[in-house]
C-alpha cells in the first residue's frame, strides 16, 4: 500500500503520531536545490516532463530517482551543465548541496548522491545583425562621396 513506499522521518513515543514523507516529495526537493547550483543549466527531463512543461507545468522532481533500501536513501541526479563550467567541482558541490538540503528539511542522510552529467549547453550566440555590420561602411562611403561633391 501507499504507506510502505512513504519513509517514516520519525518514530519517537513522545510524539503525537508518525511522520511520513513520500519519495516523491524528496525528489522535489532535490530538483529545486540542484537548480540553484551554479553551473546547472537544467534537470533532465522525459517526454512526460516536456509536454507538462509546454503546458506551463512544472515538474520540480524532474531529473532525479530515488532508490530507498532499509534506511539508506541514494540519489540518481540527471543534469546538463553550462559550457564552460568546471564539470567535478560542479558535481561535488551539487552532492553536498543536496546532501545539505534534504538533511535540513527532512532530517533524513542521503547515503549516496550519484550525478549524471547528460550534456553541456553551449551559450546562446549572439545572431549578427548585417545591417549594423554594414552600416559603419555605407556611412562612411556616404560621407566621401558627400566630401568629393558627389
Amino acid at each position: 500500500m501507499a504507506e510502505e513506499q512513504n519513509i517514516l522521518l520519525t518514530k519517537s513515543d513522545n510524539q503525537a503520531g508518525a511522520i511520513q514523507i513520500a519519495p516523491e516529495v524528496l525528489e522535489v526537493i532535490l530538483g529545486i536545490a540542484a537548480k540553484q547550483v551554479e553551473g546547472v543549466f537544467e534537470m533532465r527531463g522525459n517526454l512526460t516532463n516536456s509536454i507538462n512543461t509546454l503546458l506551463g507545468r512544472q515538474d520540480h522532481g524532474r531529473g532525479v530517482e530515488l532508490s530507498v533500501d532499509g534506511n539508506q536513501i541514494n540519489a540518481d541526479v540527471y543534469v546538463y551543465l553550462n559550457y564552460g563550467v568546471s564539470v567535478p567541482k560542479v558535481a561535488l558541490e551539487m552532492q553536498q548541496v543536496l546532501k545539505e538540503q534534504l538533511y535540513y528539511m527532512t532530517d533524513l542522510d542521503l547515503n549516496e548522491v550519484n550525478i549524471h552529467v547528460d550534456g553541456i549547453i553551449p551559450e546562446k550566440e549572439e545572431k549578427i545583425d548585417t545591417d549594423a555590420f554594414f552600416a559603419d561602411a555605407i556611412t562612411e562611403q556616404k560621407n566621401e562621396n558627400e566630401a568629393a561633391g558627389e
